[in-house]
C-alpha cells in the first residue's frame, strides 16, 4: 500500500503539468524547471505509483489508465488550492447569493433594515439578510465565532479583535401624545425642566440586543426610577403607550423623529441634567476585515447611515483605542 506521507507534494505539480502538456519539455517550461529535473521528478512519480504513468506515442506522451484515474483530480485540486492561496476573489454584488447575518435590536430593525434592504434589492438582489438579534454582552463572542457578520446599534465594544465604526451620535428625547403637557413648573414649548420630568409618569424600553443602558443610568442619576410606570422589552410598543395614555416615553432622537412624522407624537427635549447621548456604531470582527463581501456590505452601511462624524473610526480596533 502506498504511503501518502512519503510523497513529495511538489511532484504532483509535475504530474499535472505533464498530463496537461503531454510533454516533459513543455511541462518543464511551464514549471520553470530544467528538463533533467522534470524527468527525474517523473521517475520518482513512477516509482511511487508503481506505474509508467505516461507512454510515448507519435503525438506525444499518453497517460496510462492509472494516471488518468489520478491526474485530472490532482489538477482540479491544485487549481482550487492556488485559488485559495491567492486570496478571495473580487466581490460582485449583482451576481452574489451570499447570506449576510447581522444583529439589530427591534429599534434597529425599524430604523436601519428598510433602507438597507432597499439598497440590497437594487444592488445585490440575489443576496439574503438575516437578523440574529444578539445580547450586547454576547456580541464579541458571537462575532468571533462567525455566527454573525456585523452588528449595528448603541454599542461600546472594548474587546481585542473587535472593530467599531462610529456612524452617528445623538441624544435621547421624550415623546408624548400630542395633547400631553407637563403639570408643574409652567409649560415650555419644547424643553422639559428637571422638575417636570420628575413629575411625569414614564415608559421606557431596554432591549438586550445591541443596546446600551444609558437611559436607565440617567434615571438612576436623577433618582426618578420610581417614576417608571412601564418597562418594555422593545421600542415598538412605546408609541401606542404614549398615544393611549398620559405616559411620557424616552427614546432615541432618530426614533422620535420617525414617530413625529408617522404618528404625530410630540417631542420634548430633556433637561440638561438628564441629557444622555448615545453613539450608534457598526461593529465587526477582525477576521472579516479584509473579506471583499464584508468590506462591501460595511461600506454600504456606512454610506446609508453615517452622518455628522468628523473623524470616522473605520477599521480602527476598539481594543487599541481603549488602551
Amino acid at each position: 500500500m502506498k504511503n501518502f506521507r512519503h510523497l513529495d507534494l511538489n511532484l504532483l505539480r509535475v504530474l499535472a503539468a505533464i498530463h496537461r502538456t503531454r510533454s516533459v519539455t513543455a511541462a518543464a517550461r511551464a514549471l520553470s524547471l530544467s528538463q533533467p529535473a522534470t524527468s527525474n521528478a517523473l521517475a520518482r512519480l513512477r516509482g511511487f505509483f508503481e506505474d509508467d504513468l505516461f507512454v510515448r506515442s507519435p503525438k506525444g506522451l499518453v497517460a496510462t489508465r492509472a494516471c488518468e484515474a489520478v491526474a485530472p483530480q490532482v489538477e482540479a485540486m491544485l487549481r482550487e488550492l492556488e485559488s485559495l492561496v491567492a486570496g478571495p476573489q473580487a466581490f460582485l454584488p449583482a451576481e452574489s447569493d451570499i447570506r449576510w447575518r447581522l444583529s439589530l435590536s427591534d429599534l434597529g430593525e425599524m430604523m436601519f433594515l428598510p433602507p438597507l434592504v432597499a439598497a440590497l434589492r437594487e444592488q445585490a438582489p440575489s443576496t439574503q439578510l438575516v437578523n440574529l438579534s444578539v445580547a450586547a454582552e454576547d456580541l464579541p463572542q458571537v462575532l468571533e465565532a462567525r455566527e454573525i457578520d456585523f452588528a449595528i446599534g448603541i454599542l461600546h465594544p472594548r474587546q481585542r479583535g473587535i472593530h467599531a465604526d462610529l456612524l452617528f451620535s445623538e441624544e435621547y428625547v421624550a415623546v408624548s401624545s400630542p395633547g400631553w403637557a407637563p403639570r408643574k413648573g409652567g409649560r415650555t414649548r419644547t424643553r422639559l425642566t428637571q422638575e417636570q420630568l420628575a413629575d411625569a409618569h414614564l415608559a421606557v424600553a431596554a432591549p438586550a440586543a445591541t443596546f446600551h443602558a444609558s437611559v436607565e443610568q440617567m434615571l438612576q442619576r436623577l433618582q426618578i426610577t420610581n417614576r417608571v410606570a412601564v418597562r418594555a422589552r422593545h421600542f415598538g410598543a412605546l408609541a401606542d403607550l404614549a398615544l393611549g395614555s398620559d405616559l411620557l416615553t424616552i427614546v432615541p432622537a432618530m426614533y422620535a423623529r420617525d414617530l413625529q412624522r408617522r404618528q404625530g407624537l410630540r417631542t420634548w427635549t430633556l433637561p440638561q441634567a438628564a441629557a444622555a447621548r448615545y453613539d450608534v456604531r457598526l461593529v465587526w470582527h477582525t477576521a472579516t476585515a479584509q473579506d471583499p463581501a464584508q468590506v462591501w456590505i460595511r461600506a454600504l452601511v456606512q454610506k446609508l447611515f453615517r452622518r455628522g462624524v468628523a473623524t470616522p473610526a473605520s477599521g480602527v480596533s476598539a481594543a487599541r483605542r481603549s488602551r
